[in-house]
């Protein structure tokens, strides 16, 4: 038998993925909120046309927290690892974050 380290045995993530991916929602859904706030109502619209980026736009936000998240391996080896796990986790979450907005606002605003 052979005896494990502790170390194994730790957990990589410090904080669980659901806080990630709601920290990640909620800044897909301020960056959304403040495009809609000052936007007005074109009559070819339809009604409720501001659902649709309000559920993109924060979900897109999710996966780029879930990204962050998934790095976390990375970033806990140290070194210049950890640089790089954060500059792709930003890169990965603006790209993301874009696309989402892209397509919550396709056919309103962003015409």
């Amino acid at each position: 038998m052979t005896h494990q380290s502790e170390i194994h045995n730790q957990p990589v993530h410090p904080a669980p993925v659901g806080k990630r991916m709601l920290l990640g929602a909620g800044i897909g859904l301020l960056l959304i909120s403040f495009f809609l706030i000052g936007a007005t109502k074109a009559p070819e619209w339809p009604t409720y046309w501001w659902i649709r980026p309000l559920l993109v736009v924060p979900a897109a936000g999710a996966l780029g927290g879930l990204f962050f998240y998934n790095m976390d391996h990375l970033r806990s080896q140290g070194g210049w690892r950890t640089g790089l796990a954060n500059v792709l986790s930003l890169l990965v979450f603006i790209v993301v974050l874009w696309l989402g907005t892209v397509l919550g606002l396709a056919g309103t605003l962003w015409d």
